[in-house]
């Protein structure tokens, strides 16, 4: 489903809210059962006439506190939790007018273990996660826009998997407040929706901010293509795409200029699961002393590593990760945006693993806006997502770029 293309029917007059609602809950109805994106369907979802996302189904992650549905994080240690208030960004898109329409399976407490959604391109595939449900649903149709988070790589590396628009701004630009934490200095609260153009229009009209694309000067944009030490353990398919990328934004007028990552940066990468365990021990370890046997062995595995790291080691990760943001401000000295895969390759095959972040991690760590730009296919016609990267705080920016690389990729 297009947001934009929804919004846009609104506004013309041709669809009602409460048609607009229908259409996604026909199409949960439909097909969830095979992708069993959801965790939960409202009965009786709130249909608001009034305010920008009115008629906008929306899928929220099961790691937000929802007051009239069940939120379990995940996990079977709260099968059943009901919280009393809503996460601040649930509140936010009800008062901006859109309907929850469901709860989406995330992995346990937003960590590795997966949950039973599959990959709409390919059901013997895996979503990604953990924000598997809400970039699964937006894949199949089922609703125009979702709400994820990322603490490693849980929506760029999704949306690639399922060929969607995948948005993490930059950090605390949404709200966190209210959502299972599992390493309050990452979590970051992000969007999916089918397109650039849709997911920025989501933003906006879930923040009021100015997030719609505006146009861009192409001829004066200059795109870096980040050379990391992780790009050779991209696939060939992988490879490929970002060279397609290149050739394509370099044809649109785009100037490209390769950039090597700074030796900052790749100690902040190595630094990113020292920090996210030392914190996910101080924030889950409540659950590890009174839930254990409830608990996945990923889980409790990377909880007690957490709670067995000495301070002295995590201040040492975060002294890292603030010397590679100062790296990372100077790279946006030489560059408007990044361009990096966004995964190693396409889905992998399977369920038990929802792949691995290794190219998303740093720029959450930075705090940095990344996109994920779906547009190129594998030889099986699974999907291979370009991540856009831009400065911090430069979100408006970012997005239009992404959109004008979109256009570029299409031409």
């Amino acid at each position: 489903m297009s947001l934009a293309a929804l919004v846009a029917a609104r506004e013309t007059g041709k669809a009602r809210p409460e048609h607009m609602v229908a259409l996604a809950r026909d199409a949960v109805a439909r097909r969830d059962g095979e992708i069993k994106a959801f965790c939960h369907v409202a009965a009786e979802p709130e249909i608001s006439a009034e305010g920008p996302l009115a008629g906008v189904a929306i899928g929220v992650k099961d790691i937000f506190d929802t007051f009239d549905m069940p939120t379990t994080y995940g996990s079977r240690a709260y099968t059943g939790h009901r919280p009393m208030t809503d996460a601040a960004i649930v509140a936010l898109a009800r008062r901006r007018g859109g309907t929850i329409l469901g709860k989406t399976v995330t992995t346990e407490f937003a960590y590795f273990d997966p949950g039973p959604t599959v990959n709409p391109h390919n059901t013997a595939h895996t979503p990604g996660g953990s924000s598997s449900g809400s970039a699964a649903a937006v894949a199949a149709g089922m609703v125009p826009a979702a709400i994820g988070t990322q603490t490693g790589g849980s929506i760029v590396r999704p949306a690639s998997f399922c060929g969607v628009a995948g948005y993490k701004p930059s950090f605390r630009l949404l709200p966190t407040t209210g959502m299972k934490h599992f390493s309050p200095s990452l979590d970051t609260v992000g969007l999916f929706a089918a397109t650039i153009s849709d997911v920025a229009l989501f933003a906006h009209l879930l923040t009021g901010r100015p997030l719609n694309p505006e146009p861009v000067d192409i001829t004066s944009t200059r795109i870096g293509i980040y050379f990391c030490g992780e790009l050779e353990t991209a696939n060939a398919e992988m490879q490929g795409a970002l060279e397609r990328a290149a050739e394509a934004a370099t044809a649109a007028g785009f100037r490209l200029v390769a950039i090597n990552e700074p030796e900052e940066n790749a100690r902040a990468r190595a630094a990113h699961a020292t920090l996210q365990n030392f914190e996910a021990g101080m924030s889950c370890g409540p659950d590890l002393a009174l839930f254990e046997e409830q608990l996945s062995d990923k889980l409790k595995l990377v909880l007690r590593d957490g709670l067995a790291t000495p301070p002295s080691v995590y201040d040492d990760a975060r002294r890292a990760a603030k010397r590679g943001r100062g790296a990372t401000r100077r790279l946006f000295d030489e560059v408007d945006v990044l361009l990096t895969p966004s995964a190693p390759g396409a889905a992998p095959a399977g369920l038990s693993f929802t792949g691995d972040p290794r190219f998303n991690k740093l720029w959450t760590l930075m705090g940095t806006p990344t996109v994920n730009i779906p547009f190129f296919k594998d030889k099986s016609g699974l999907p291979l997502g370009i991540q856009a990267v831009g400065r911090f705080g430069q979100d408006l920016r970012l997005l239009s770029v992404a959109r004008a690389l979109e256009q570029a990729f299409a031409a």
